[in-house]
Parts: structure tokens; C-alpha cells; sequence
């Protein structure tokens, strides 16, 4: 069975709809508002939780948004002067990167075989995925003292270097479609490779510590809220976790930085252009003239100006967007499709026969990847992003043909 849906109440004058709800807020709730309409009704209440917190200013609930720790996945939260461990998320700078090389698409299935074996010979994937021996990057240079977790796994995290995650995560080749010009790319279409992954152990394990401190630096929050405990900015322990989560946000783009490097070397091309972004992350913003912590947990940055990836499913295309600036979601967009269905309950609904005889339709190459990702598990990607008009603005369109997942 599926999680109960509400539909968004009390409709604006444009298809984004106002879901605050006062009567079950206190009344110094921070104002919120969500994309769509039929959300997930615990990714609601989790919503109203965190902006019932004294420290909340404003928030956004985007139109993948499901049930996360803390704050909902699709969730965006401005507080003032502190950080929410669980309001970034357990895989700290989660993270898209996508390299478009000039040259023909059609790759993808002259040579599919060689292309295949590119991705099964340079990527890993898994919990307890690692690199041997370990790959060199200037990231193992930066200072890891700057916390406690971060000392501890250094040696762990240098392993784990260049490699993916389980779940969501991917490496992917596809066609990339560009309709008009931007950048340094012209009409036309050329060859992608996507990979979707984060900070890897590391960073779960500072998100578990840097929460647990928070939950006994504020005993006093109710059940509901305990997920959402933050730290004080300008106390010792805020500091701590601010340095360790910049941290790994530089290792999780160094992760992505060798995976594409390693694979391009390999076929011998080089990138013409590459767009990334982090998703689960906590950046200091400006808003009206008062500097605020925004929280994006599944979430895109989306600034005026500023290029992302929201990509779909494993046969549903990624699109590469332009953020438009918009207040309404603080400046961000949604980081995928968003999931329907639980993976648990994915995996009771759907079976591997169903997923193989989608992916073969489709035409897509799959190497590796469990029914938990069947694409009928998400929403219709092409409807998010409707409902993102005047949020952002596609600038190309990447298909997948090739996919490696764990």
C-alpha cells in the first residue's frame, strides 16, 4: 500500500499552492508553500513540523517531495543563525554532474558493447564499495581535523574516493539534447555521461553524529520535532558540523570529478561542457537583506542564472535547467522525479520481469540496478517539471541509454 496523499489547500491565483496551515501550526509558524497538489501527506506534516521550529523563517515543499528524516525530501527550510543535521540529510552534498562530449550520440549504440564495459570497469558501487589501491585527488589535502568524524575516517573516506553509493545512484551514458544555444553548446545533439552520488560513508556517518548532538543540546523538543534539533551557528558544535559538511561537498565533486575523468580517459574524449550541483545541502543566502541558512534536502539550487540537473528515471529523461530566481521556492527546484511508491513498497508491487521488459522497451542498457528503482516507482518527471514554470527553464534534455547502478 502506498502512503495516504493530501491535496494542497487553498489555491493561489497559479498552479502552486499555498499548504500552510495555521490551524495546525503555532502561531508563529514560518510561512510555506508547495508546488503541485496530492503530496504525500507525511511529507506535509513533516513540512508544518519544521516550520513550527523558533528558528524556521520560510519554507518550500517542491513536487518530488516524499517523506524523509527531519525535514521531507523536496524540502527547503531558511532558519536563522543555525544549522539542522537531518535538515541537510544523511548523504551530505549529494550530488548530479553531467559532461557533454562533442562528439556523435549515436555512439551509444554503434559501440554499446565497449561503452558498456567502460562504466563495469571504472565505477564501483555499494556500501562497502572502495578503490584499490585508493585514487589521488587534492581533496585527501584539505584539513579532515575540522571534526571528530572526520579524523576518524579519513582513511576510509581516501578508500571510498571516486566510487558510488547504493539506492538512487547512478553513472550513466545518454544522448544529450540541445534546442537552442547556451553556453558553449549549439543546436544539436551530442553524448552525456550522468552520475548521481554523495559523500559516500563518510557522510552519513557525520550526519548521525552532528543529529545526536543537536537531539542532546535540545532535550526539551517533543517526539515529532526531535529529527529536526539544530546547532547554533556560533556555538563550537555548529561550527564543527558547517566545517565537516563543506567538506563534503568537496569530496562528494571529487568523487563525481574521477568518475568522469577516469571515463572519458578511457574512451579518449574530453568534456565541452559540464553542469553539477549539490542536493542535500546548507548554503548562507541573502533574502531580504538578512542573511538566512537555507536548507535544500532534495533539493536543487536554482538562483537566477545558475545551471543545475533534475533528472528522471533510468528511461525517463534528465532536463538541464536554468534557475529563474524564484522567492516563492527560495530559489530552488526540485532533485528528481520524486518517488511514488517507497522502496519497500516497490518492491512488494513490482517484480524483476517487469522491470527488465521496461527497460528493454525503452531501448536502455541496464548494468546492475534491483525493482526498488523501477521507474513506475517515481512520479511522471515530464509533470514535475510543469509544475516548475517559472522556477526554472530547460535548457537541454539527456536520455539514457546506458545505466550502472549497484
Amino acid at each position: 500500500m502506498g502512503r495516504k496523499r493530501v491535496s494542497a489547500r487553498r489555491p493561489t491565483t497559479s498552479k502552486h499552492r499555498d499548504v500552510s496551515s495555521p490551524g495546525r501550526q503555532p502561531s508563529p509558524a514560518a510561512p510555506w508553500q508547495a508546488l503541485g497538489h496530492d503530496l504525500d501527506a507525511e511529507a506535509v506534516a513533516q513540512m508544518e513540523a519544521a516550520c513550527s521550529l523558533p528558528v524556521a523563517v520560510a519554507g518550500a515543499l517542491l513536487p518530488d517531495a516524499h517523506v524523509g528524516y527531519g525535514l521531507p525530501i523536496g524540502g527547503v527550510l531558511a532558519v536563522r543563525g543555525a544549522v539542522i543535521p537531518y535538515g541537510v540529510g544523511m548523504d551530505i552534498a549529494c550530488r548530479m554532474r553531467l559532461s557533454v562530449f562533442d562528439c556523435s550520440p549515436e555512439a551509444v549504440e554503434r559501440r554499446s558493447e565497449q561503452l558498456a564495459a567502460i562504466l563495469l570497469e571504472n565505477t564501483r558501487f555499494g556500501v562497502g564499495a572502495r578503490m584499490d589501491p585508493p585514487l589521488e585527488h587534492p581533496v585527501m589535502d584539505r584539513d579532515w581535523t575540522v571534526s571528530p568524524v572526520t579524523r576518524r575516517l579519513k582513511d576510509l573516506a581516501w578508500q571510498q574516493l571516486g566510487t558510488s553509493g547504493a539506492g538512487n545512484h547512478f553513472v550513466e551514458w545518454g544522448v544529450v539534447e540541445v534546442a537552442e544555444a547556451f553556453g558553449p553548446l549549439v543546436p544539436g545533439r551530442y553524448l552525456g555521461l550522468l552520475s548521481h552520488s554523495g559523500s559516500r560513508g563518510v557522510g552519513g556517518e557525520v550526519a548521525r553524529f552532528y543529529s545526536a548532538v543537536a537531539r542532546r543540546l535540545h532535550p526539551d523538543l517533543p517526539g515529532h520535532l526531535g529529527q529536526l534539533a539544530w546547532l547554533d551557528l556560533a556555538s563550537a558544535e555548529g561550527q564543527e558540523y558547517w566545517q565537516a559538511m563543506e567538506l563534503m561537498g568537496h569530496y562528494s565533486a571529487a568523487n563525481h570529478a574521477l568518475i568522469h575523468q577516469r571515463i572519458a580517459a578511457r574512451l579518449g574524449v574530453e568534456a565541452c561542457f559540464v553542469v553539477e550541483n549539490h542536493h542535500n545541502f546548507a548554503w548562507r543566502e541573502e533574502f531580504d537583506g538578512e542573511e538566512l541558512v537555507v536548507h535544500r534536502k532534495g533539493a536543487t539550487p536554482a538562483a537566477r542564472g545558475v545551471f543545475g540537473v533534475i533528472p528522471g528515471t533510468m528511461i525517463h529523461p534528465a532536463f538541464v535547467v536554468e534557475g529563474l530566481g524564484s522567492r516563492r521556492t527560495l530559489d530552488s527546484a526540485s532533485h528528481g522525479a520524486g518517488r511514488k511508491f517507497g522502496r519497500k513498497d516497490a518492491l512488494r508491487r513490482f517484480s524483476r520481469r517487469q522491470l527488465e521488459d521496461l527497460v528493454r522497451g525503452a531501448g536502455v542498457i541496464l548494468l546492475g540496478g534491483d525493482v526498488d528503482e523501477i521507474p513506475l516507482a517515481y512520479k511522471d518527471i515530464h509533470e514535475v517539471m510543469t509544475l516548475q514554470e517559472g522556477i526554472v527553464r530547460p535548457r537541454a534534455l539527456f536520455t539514457p541509454r546506458i545505466v550502472r547502478m549497484a
